[in-house]
């Protein structure tokens, strides 16, 4: 099925018929391509305003950022790639081809937490690995929420037939009908954009580093998991969708463990901030 044309959703009495992306010159940008750039930006602003909070320096982040962005940007191609191996197993230099699509989120983070923990290898004596995955997951929300939008422009990632209020019709051109589904980009936007300020608002009351990415598995996966089973594009595992699975997986298991060290109560003041403004504070003293 192709859908191209407007995009409608008629209990909010809107009808749009939005570009893919713009065209500079021979140079074609495309809106998702664009929209991701723009979240990762946002994050790593977030990240450069938060980072004293964490125990971190701004350019120690941004060190991290050209470390761990390759690896994302990497492994999120190769889970799409190896879940839709049919499409790529007779022609495998399509695998390069990301203009063309098929990058998984999930993929993404997986790629990103590889990068943080090389990344905190090497600056183990800058940097502490689980407080940079405190901040970099509250700039996965943020580059999420914006980042679903491309779906939007792509007439992607939407959900089953449906005739919720918050319906989404789209024109299916091999048919000429108009035909109405969940909008689960939207759905998983909103979504993450409620997890930013819940974590955001959390970051001056955790009691441990690796709280924060703690809470941020177990709220996405907890939202993925639902909205996942609604889409129709979902990448598949014999009769399983590969990212719900890990959705509700990696939930449980971030449950688990909030609920572990909630019952162990640990000490704040080792929280690696209070750490490094103890280091500040001897220093100050000789």
């Amino acid at each position: 099925m192709n859908y191209y044309s407007e995009i409608s959703f008629p209990s909010l009495g809107i009808e749009l018929n939005p570009s893919r992306g713009i065209s500079i010159g021979p140079f074609e940008i495309h809106w998702y391509g664009l929209l991701i750039a723009v979240g990762l930006m946002l994050a790593v602003t977030y990240g450069c305003k938060r980072c004293k909070t964490f125990g971190l320096q701004e350019d120690d982040l941004l060190d991290g950022v050209l470390c761990i962005v390759p690896f994302a940007i990497v492994c999120a191609r190769l889970y799409y790639c190896i879940f839709e191996w049919g499409a790529y197993k007779n022609n495998l230099l399509d695998v390069f081809k990301v203009w063309e699509g098929g990058l998984a989120i999930y993929g993404g983070v997986i790629g990103a937490a590889i990068g943080i923990i090389v990344y905190a290898r090497v600056k183990k004596d800058k940097v502490n690995l689980f407080a940079v995955l405190d901040i970099t997951s509250i700039g996965f929300l943020i580059g999420q929420v914006i980042g679903r939008w491309g779906n939007f422009f792509n007439r992607e990632a939407f959900g089953a037939l449906t005739d919720s209020f918050l319906r989404m019709g789209l024109l299916n051109e091999s048919t000429g009908l108009v035909e109405y589904h969940h909008p689960t980009f939207l759905y998983e936007s909103a979504w993450n954009f409620c997890g930013f300020w819940l974590l955001h608002l959390l970051v001056k009351h955790r009691k441990y580093d690796g709280q924060i990415a703690l809470c941020y598995v177990a709220w996405y996966g907890l939202g993925r998991a639902f909205i996942e089973g609604l889409r129709t594009d979902s990448l598949w595992w014999g009769p399983f969708r590969v990212s719900q699975m890990l959705a509700a997986l990696s939930c449980v298991v971030a449950v688990s463990l909030l609920i572990y060290f909630q019952i162990r109560k640990p000490d704040p003041q080792k929280l690696f901030v209070r750490q490094v403004e103890c280091r500040q504070a001897e220093l100050r003293e000789e």
